[in-house]
């Protein structure tokens, strides 16, 4: 019988070949046990793995491939890896579905390198629309553009030949509208309109809404196209953040359904609603209407963001007017907190500017006061994106033990002496955000996730930009930066017994085809990984800006095939 304590280091496996890959095929049903072997397998449990059995939804065994024989034969289904890894499926613990699929199926603005770009893009998408739906764009960034600015409305008309236009900037935290969409809404008459055409405030809460009105069928339609294509970059579970003029609760409840099981065929959810409850009924009425909550947050804005310049600050920008917005006042965040821990739930807030970081602590501080530490600590409070904490509120974070979801993406698109969030608060500020290295080594519990559509859902990206964040004191282990990218998920929510391939754990993979595997150096990067080299160390794939980035092959919820491009 094969031993699953067999450490044996089997030399010459094939880390560099490959096969042409099939086309993805749609879920497929689950069968009872597989047994996937030839391969490299990422397990703390067992370093040397080479093969791993999952039956009826939980991992078997793993061990070395010449001691897999015994299980071939009763196997339902026997995979060669053929030198592919099989990792721990990722996590994706900040995620906006409905945004999502619109913005798959959308004009994508995120390439656009000037403002005559992005309104080419829209002219020939009006060019080819049909219907009277709203013509839909996401991720424009003008910042590095040469006019310096984003389009006005008067530009949109003539680019759209008069049809309703939103496009999202790439923070989704405001737009451009044409004057259709306006005049449509009367945005003319609500604050936070611009006459050029740009919306925040509740003018961009109104456009944005409109701009997600549809049929039940094409919602659900967008839900899927969102979560399949989550599952195709090897992401068994995703946070869905739903709140007010992002999606409904009707929505939420939906995706809920969808997710339920894995026979589904989607990634499984961790579902919160931003809705700001003032009393434990506010709090038990929206998890009424929404069973299956994890928490009462997420996107409950404290403040906006760096990119359109509503994030709260200490100082002002240095490249236009004001300090931010600050939503939700101390007072509201310590009635939510408090309404969130007597209901039993999770507490949760955006927030990024460190001026809504301190007015965060204020309130927290009020509600632990309230209602006791233990009583907070039972529930918890989660923190979305932390971009500025500097050390007086890193010891805060960690003395209350609030648990952090971050985007280390962030950084690798507007990190930088030349980046966004040089350009809007100066170089010497923006050297200080997203201190992952300091949030780790304090212990403060991190998970990744992307934002979508703000950045891609592109888990090893998010990897890599940990590994290689533009200030290098910040600069995570590659170990570290994978946990949080995995398990950190799964342990925000509450689930610590989940994000690894060991025995007796859930079947939740990924299968990868990589270039090259590698191993973490005594410095946190990742080198060339070599026979002689391993020393005990779970491989990772080589990740490196003159590498093929891995390419899933299979993604795994609970031994159901989620995504498969085996070949």
């Amino acid at each position: 019988m094969p031993d699953d304590r067999d450490l044996r280091r089997r030399g010459g496996i094939g880390v560099t070949r490959g096969r042409a890959g099939a086309p993805p095929v749609p879920y497929r049903a689950r069968v009872s046990s597989t047994l996937y072997r030839g391969g490299v397998v990422h397990s703390p449990a067992d370093p040397f793995a080479e093969a791993l059995l999952v039956e009826d939804g939980t991992v078997a065994w793993l061990g070395a491939d010449d001691t897999a024989d015994g299980f071939a034969s009763r196997a339902d289904e026997v995979v060669d890896l053929d030198g592919a890894i099989v990792t721990p499926g990722f996590v994706d613990a900040h995620v906006h579905v409905l945004e999502t699929g619109l913005a798959l199926g959308s004009v994508d603005l995120s390439a656009a390198r000037s403002l005559d770009q992005a309104l080419g893009a829209v002219r020939r998408a009006a060019d080819a629309r049909t219907g009277q739906d709203v013509l839909l764009g996401f991720g424009w960034d003008e910042t590095h553009w040469p006019e310096g600015r984003g389009p006005t409305r008067t530009e949109l008309d003539a680019a759209a030949g008069g049809a309703p236009v939103y496009l999202a900037r790439a923070d989704i935290h405001s737009a451009a509208v044409s004057s259709a969409l306006a005049d449509g809404l009367g945005l003319a008459h609500v604050p936070g309109w611009d006459p050029d055409g740009r919306v925040d405030g509740e003018a961009h809460h109104a456009a944005r809404e409109a701009a997600r009105t549809m049929d039940a069928a094409r919602r659900t339609r967008l839900y899927r196209l969102a979560l399949e294509h989550a599952a195709s970059r090897g992401i068994v579970s995703v946070h869905e953040h739903s709140a007010p003029f992002i999606d409904t609760r009707e929505g939420l409840v939906e995706l809920l359904e969808l997710t339920r099981d894995a026979a589904g065929g989607l990634p499984h959810l961790v579902a919160y609603r931003g809705e700001a409850c003032e009393t434990v009924d506010d709090a038990r009425e929206v998890l009424a209407a929404v069973p299956g909550l994890t928490g009462l947050g997420g996107d409950l804005n404290v403040d906006g963001s760096i990119g359109s310049r509503t994030a709260a600050l200490r100082a002002p920008y240095v490249d236009g007017a004001g300090d931010g917005v600050l939503h939700l006042t101390a007072e509201r965040i310590a009635n939510h907190i408090a309404a969130a821990s007597r209901a039993g739930v999770q507490a949760g807030f955006h927030v990024i500017g460190d001026r809504a970081m301190d007015e965060l602590l204020i309130g927290l501080r009020a509600a632990v006061d309230v209602e006791g530490p233990a009583a907070v600590a039972r529930t918890g409070v989660r923190l979305e994106h932390a971009e500025m904490v500097d050390a007086p509120t890193l010891a805060a974070l960690v003395l209350l033990g609030v648990r952090l979801s971050v985007q280390p993406a962030f950084d690798a698109a507007w990190g930088g002496p030349q980046g966004m969030y040089a350009t809007r608060l100066g170089a010497a500020r923006a050297a200080a955000l997203n201190p992952l290295a300091d949030l780790a080594g304090a212990g403060v519990p991190l998970a990744f996730g992307s934002d979508s559509p703000v950045t891609p859902i592109d888990p090893w990206a998010g990897v890599r930009a940990a590994v290689e964040h533009h200030a290098s004191e910040q600069r995570l282990s590659a170990r570290a930066a994978f946990r949080a990218a995995t398990r950190g998920g799964w342990r925000l929510a509450g689930l610590d017994h989940v994000g690894e391939l060991r025995v007796g754990a859930p079947a939740h993979l990924a299968v990868w085809r990589a270039a090259r595997l590698a191993v973490q150096a005594p410095d946190g990067r990742l080198s060339a990984w070599s026979p002689d080299a391993r020393a005990g160390i779970p491989l990772l794939p080589f990740l490196g800006a003159d590498e093929e980035p891995p390419r899933c092959l299979r993604t795994v919820r609970d031994g159901v095939v989620l995504f498969d491009a085996m070949p």
